[in-house]
């Protein structure tokens, strides 16, 4: 990987202060371990500066002098990812997007956006409110995570099963590469046919191919008030069972979350909440689903969740009367992975599999844990509407954390050859980053793999760009 030497480090640092103001750069020790490093927190940093560009010609510029001494940069936005993709721990220069953060006034007419990178997406939200239109990207780090962020690594969420990926809702992209050179992808176009769709390259590419600076968002009109439920459920083939009745229903889903009795034991010690519920229950499922209309759509909801708690595996259900309730109903479940981390030292890993695939993956990967480490707390939530499950091995009280690092290692081996067995992803969310690269192969074909290596030597023929990512060239 090409990191700067000695000889190249003082010679960028040289470039910065003569062509640049002030402040465009930081060498403090504190800003440096802050931006150098991602929500992994297991790989320490070690970036040799921290750069502040505020627009597309200032990105462009640096990336001119990075390229040229041949300095590697790590692109960086609310460096909220779970795989050590935003991580600058060999002297990489970080070029953080925050300084750009501008926000175009909504378009109602197209019902478009135009963001600057370094926008955060709860503040993407608010600005489109006005309008009466969202941008229907939604997790629980939106206060943290940024907009290039959000498109660099194609960010799921709880909306998927309702509105898709991240990608769905990017019309068009401005890209520097890492020559300096400047793309100006598909606009605000709803169809364009004119060859290969480039945008879709660099979403989900989490920064290596080149450095996205500004989108242009497609908005949808803000969805009507929500019921929200939650059940508890004796097995995950309730849990399906219970989906199921969802999807035969009429009615628009907005989320499908689940999550185990563990999860709830650290959430409520955490953050000091208590279950709706008297009796404890193996899974609960968090349904948010569109409010029908008064008359004839109340009363078939009605119906609806009168044959749900009839189902054979429901043990019981409770509907959230206001807009409180439902907000603590979904604590229940946006909190698992702040507690997880307050109450313990999770190893955490996020995958999908084919919702045909989970019941019977999650019946061997139980009895993996049974067979191999009985000891161990395994605490499972995701948006299991989609497929994607988080799957949170606790460390034992027993274990150091050095050794808990070493054995997790080997799980994940074993865990992503039973992924591989189910036809899944080894990564639903969070991408692959320093952390699952290794594991590469086993989502995708050695044909596919050397595609990637193609696309990164055409597009970066200096490997500069968030180098060691992904894979190794």
């Amino acid at each position: 990987m090409p990191n700067p030497t000695p000889v190249s480090a003082a010679a960028l640092l040289s470039r910065l202060k003569a062509e640049f103001g002030p402040d465009f750069f930081s060498q403090e020790t504190s800003e440096l371990l802050e931006y150098g490093k991602d929500w992994t927190k297991e790989i320490p940093p070690n970036p040799l500066v921290i750069t502040f560009p505020r627009t597309t010609g200032e990105v462009s510029q640096l990336l001119q002098i990075c390229s040229e001494l041949k300095c590697a940069v790590v692109p960086s936005g609310g460096r909220t990812g779970l795989a050590g993709g935003a991580v600058a721990a060999h002297q990489e220069v970080v070029l953080s997007l925050e300084r750009m953060n501008h926000l175009s006034a909504v378009d109602p007419l197209s019902r478009t956006l135009r963001a600057q990178a370094g926008a955060v997406t709860e503040a993407v939200h608010l600005h489109c409110q006005a309008q009466g239109l969202i941008w229907p990207v939604d997790f629980a780090s939106k206060g943290s995570s940024t907009i290039g962020g959000n498109i660099a690594t194609n960010a799921g969420g709880v909306n998927v099963i309702r509105y898709g990926l991240t990608r769905h809702w990017v019309l068009g992209l401005q890209v520097v590469l890492a020559s300096g050179k400047i793309l100006e992808l598909n606009g605000a176009l709803e169809k364009n046919n004119t060859g290969i769709d480039l945008r879709q390259l660099f979403i989900g590419s989490e920064g290596i191919l080149g450095v996205i600076t500004e989108a242009t968002l497609k908005l949808a009109p803000v969805s009507r008030p929500s019921e929200v439920f939650l059940f508890a459920a004796e097995s995950l083939e309730s849990v399906l069972q219970v989906f199921e009745h969802c999807r035969r229903s009429h009615f628009t889903l907005n989320a499908f979350e689940f999550f185990t009795q563990r999860c709830l034991e650290r959430v409520k010690k955490n953050l000091n909440l208590r279950s709706p519920f008297t009796e404890e229950s193996n899974f609960y499922v968090l349904i948010d689903l569109e409010k029908p209309g008064d008359g004839a759509g109340a009363t078939e909801l009605e119906a609806w969740l009168e044959a749900l708690l009839g189902l054979s595996g429901v043990k019981d259900g409770t509907m959230a009367q206001n807009s409180h309730e439902a907000r603590n109903l979904w604590m229940l479940r946006e909190g698992i992975s702040e507690s997880l981390s307050s109450t313990g030292t999770p190893h955490k890993n996020d995958v999908s599999l084919p919702i045909s695939q989970l019941s019977g993956f999650c019946f061997e990967l139980e009895a993996f844990f049974q067979a191999q480490y009985p000891d161990w707390e395994i605490c499972l939530f995701g948006h299991i509407g989609d497929g994607n499950l988080h799957i949170n091995v606790m460390k034992p009280e027993t274990l150091s954390r050095e050794d808990f690092k070493v054995r997790t290692a080997l799980v994940d081996r074993d865990l992503f050859t039973l992924v591989r067995k189910h036809q899944g992803s080894i990564s639903a969310e969070h991408g692959i980053g320093l952390l699952k690269k290794n594991f590469l192969s086993f989502s995708r074909s050695p044909l596919e793999i050397e595609l990637f290596r193609s696309l990164k030597k055409a597009l970066d023929p200096g490997n500069i760009l968030n180098p060691g990512k992904i894979f190794d060239l």
